[in-house]
């Protein structure tokens, strides 16, 4: 499929494959046209298999690495972005699990057991990232079991790992924005589009008005939009993602932070310090000292 044929493909993605089932597994690779910036009614649990890159989930903008665990809500708009060579492919990148409402709205009546799951499913409003690397691990085998089953040995696999995933302390919310903010179907395929181009330019000085340009639209219209659609300003969604480049770039290696500053795309050094400040909470030294040092914990674990 062309890329001018995915970009118009509808941001919310209509899964009509349920087939009478309570959850739909599925598993893709990158490039794929599902991957976008879309929402949709169900829920995704979302199993990163192979590669790295840039997560987006509502209103946050972080890192994804092989062995990412996470879970969405309900029309929580989300897109996982992988840094890949231009002619790269990746033939299995995720596996996901997608269910909805209506299995636990019903389901309870029945086995009232499904009502322990409830704060789980409250907390996905938010977008969820599972950090424990041993609940991950179990995670991944639970996965590979449904991926490998049917009927209700499938959905027994699913109760399992959803069990296991609200047991599990070890976890951050990710989006401040609900969904009802973010889930606007008219306005998120160009942001779709205006996300992909950022994306591939923000290392550079990169202006509203020459992403507006890219979109035909007009620099005060498309703010408005992409700010209902994402939940930041504009400017705000362009530094988020340069510091999230530059926490990627300060864990992975020793380069300086100078060096750091305009990699991720900073044009000075104090504005960089500054935004990392507001964002982190910390200067880029100290994070780069507590990133080796749990680097270091998890290794010995």
């Amino acid at each position: 499929m062309s890329r001018s044929a995915r970009i118009t493909d509808p941001s919310y993605e209509l899964m009509d494959d349920h087939n009478g089932l309570s959850i739909i597994y599925r598993q893709h690779g990158f490039p794929c046209p599902l991957v976008r910036w879309h929402f949709h009614k169900e829920y995704e649990l979302h199993l990163i298999v192979a590669s790295s890159g840039k997560v987006f989930i509502g209103d946050y903008i972080g890192n994804f690495y092989p062995e990412s665990l996470f879970l969405t809500g309900p029309n929580l708009p989300h897109n996982w972005i992988s840094q890949v060579a231009e002619d790269e492919v990746v033939p299995k990148r995720d596996m996901l699990v997608n269910f909805t409402d209506e299995l636990f709205d019903s389901g309870h009546l029945v086995f009232a057991e499904l009502k322990t799951l409830a704060p789980l499913l409250e907390r996905a409003q938010y977008g969820i990232e599972f950090r424990c690397k041993r609940t991950i691990r179990q995670a991944m085998t639970l996965m590979q079991r449904i991926a490998d089953s049917k009927g209700v040995t499938r959905l027994g696999h699913f109760f399992i790992l959803l069990e296991l995933l609200a047991a599990s302390d070890d976890y951050q919310l990710l989006s401040g924005a609900t969904t009802s903010q973010l889930a606007d179907e008219h306005s998120i395929d160009r942001t779709n589009r205006a996300v992909d181009y950022i994306f591939a330019h923000y290392a550079r000085e990169l202006p509203l008005e020459e992403v507006a340009d890219h979109l035909g639209m007009k620099p005060t219209y498309f703010s408005r939009v992409f700010k209902q659609a994402t939940g930041r300003c504009f400017i705000e969604f362009v530094n988020r993602l340069r510091i999230s480049k530059s926490c990627e770039l300060l864990a992975d290696g020793d380069k300086p932070v100078t060096d750091v500053c305009f990699e991720s795309g900073f044009n000075n050094i104090s504005n960089f310090n500054r935004r990392f400040q507001q964002l982190k909470g910390m200067t880029p030294s100290h994070y780069r000292r507590l990133a080796v040092q749990r680097l270091t914990e998890q290794n010995l674990g």
